[in-house]
């Protein structure tokens, strides 16, 4: 006893003499603009802490929120959140050999992900591979989804509800760019483990990727055997923007265990294009995307389950002021516009020939202050209409958001 207790007295006065020598040159923070990023690059596009000479770079985000909601004049009064607090960890290994890691904490800790965790080995701009806990590309918001650059609360109901963002798998595969004067191509490809039977077997009672989340599984083994490709091409102008061309494709049901036949092979398919640009002359910044997607289905399924869904959004952000305030020299007031639509249930019903609703749509109006480029304070409000399969009136929701989120 008295042997561990000289040892933590030693330890403790170690560790007293190393932190007093601490100085505020120990943590540099590195710089991420470049006007060459892309969507694709957004796992490295962050403010990083690095520490000292060392090749460790840390850094996280944080967000949190109010919510008053009152649906069809039904509410449940005020609430606050703790949206998520993420924590980012890399380094380089070697000239050539990089990690880099995403840990985040929903809702408290509700909900615990390691969202991103991979090796990349870069041997050239063009080739360069990657292994690990990968965020699958397709869109642009499921890879670049870090709350402080956004100017709303909530997620677009199409990245998060009919695609599953933040939807990460284990894989692996290549990625790469060229540069050619005002032009960069940039492509991935990754082959991973994929959706389930969950995706139509839900607690939602409509098809929905999303689901396919709860299975923690799929960071340990396929679920039939067979991967799941997804691709992205992107071309930026440094003048006019950047286009985004994306696929997501696989079997997703278990058609075969031990050799013996149990169904017939279904398929998901889902596309994606994205676009984002900035009007120079009035700062306006634009991003938008939009996504299809097709599931085979068993004929017996009921037709609130749709074999084809589709949906987006737009942000519109308008910067308005940009002076000193309170001690800070680059402060700047936003307003900014989202819109949103998504139809769950693309088709006519076979017996009468009537469209299928079962659809959403919303418009948010927010007001952001940036106090500096990586934190901001935001409210917003959002207008939301949603109608039933059958297209009867639809309910209306009315929402009050008042957050913060920053970088650290």
């Amino acid at each position: 006893m008295k042997k561990h207790f000289v040892i933590l007295l030693f330890l403790l006065g170690l560790f007293q003499n190393i932190f007093a020598q601490i100085d505020t040159t120990l943590f540099k923070r590195k710089p991420v603009y470049d006007s060459t990023k892309m969507n694709i690059d957004a796992v490295y596009s962050r403010p990083f802490l690095q520490v000292g000479r060392t090749p460790l770079g840390v850094g996280g985000y944080a967000e949190m929120n109010t919510n008053y909601a009152i649906t069809d004049g039904v509410g449940e009064g005020l609430s606050f959140q703790m949206r998520r607090m993420t924590l980012f960890l890399g380094g380089s290994l070697h000239q050539k050999i990089k990690f880099m890691s995403e840990l985040e904490f929903e809702d408290g800790t509700k909900e615990i992900n390691i969202e991103f965790s991979a090796l990349d080995f870069q041997f050239n701009n063009l080739f360069n591979f990657r292994g690990g806990i990968i965020v699958n590309p397709i869109g642009a918001f499921n890879q670049n989804h870090d709350g402080p650059k956004w100017e709303f609360s909530d997620r677009p109901i199409s990245a998060t509800q009919m695609l599953p963002a933040t939807f990460s798998n284990v894989g692996m595969g290549f990625y790469g760019k060229k540069y050619s004067k005002q032009w960069v191509f940039a492509y991935e490809a990754y082959l991973t483990n994929g959706f389930d039977e969950t995706i139509i077997d839900n607690e939602n009672s409509r098809t929905s990727l999303s689901a396919v989340k709860a299975n923690r599984n799929r960071f340990e083994e396929s679920s039939n055997g067979k991967a799941l490709f997804t691709g992205k091409i992107a071309i930026r102008n440094r003048k006019i923007g950047e286009l985004g061309l994306s696929y997501m494709g696989s079997i997703y049901n278990k058609f075969q265990d031990d050799g013996f036949n149990l169904a017939p092979k279904r398929a998901l398919n889902v596309f994606a294009i994205d676009f984002n640009t900035t009007i120079k002359k009035i700062k306006t910044s634009i991003i938008t995307e939009w996504a299809w997607v097709n599931v085979d289905l068993p004929s017996n399924y009921a037709v609130q389950y749709g074999n084809k869904q589709m949906g987006g959004f737009v942000d519109i952000v308008q910067p308005i002021y940009k002076k000193l305030l309170a001690g800070f020299p680059n402060s700047t007031f936003n307003i900014a516009c989202r819109i949103e639509r998504v139809d769950w249930n693309v088709g006519k019903f076979t017996e009468t020939g009537d469209k299928i609703y079962d659809e959403v749509i919303s418009i948010m109006p927010a007001i952001s202050w940036r106090p500096i480029p990586s934190t901001v304070i935001r409210f917003n409000y959002r207008i939301q209409k949603q109608w039933d399969l059958l297209g009867n009136p639809p309910s209306k929701t009315g929402v009050f958001q008042l957050g913060v989120s920053s970088y650290f």
